[in-house]
């Protein structure tokens, strides 16, 4: 028996990003999500997603010096 082979997958930068940020809001559409899966690589998802999470505690630490300095 062969395993059925799994089209390549082709995810763009933008896509990675756009699913990522979906993802960081909370809501996307199922059939969207299923899209997603089956077109991006899970290591370009978790690197982007690591980078979103460093950039959105930077921004809250900078936010929270803004205001303590105020």
């Amino acid at each position: 028996m062969t395993a059925p082979s799994q089209p390549p997958r082709k995810g763009s930068l933008w896509r990675t990003a756009r699913a990522v940020g979906w993802s960081f809001f909370g809501v996307r559409k199922n059939s969207g999500f299923q899209d997603d899966i089956a077109r991006l690589n899970p290591l370009h998802i978790i690197v982007a997603g690591i980078v979103a999470v460093a950039l959105f505690v930077g921004v809250l630490i900078l936010l929270v010096r803004w205001v303590a300095a105020s």
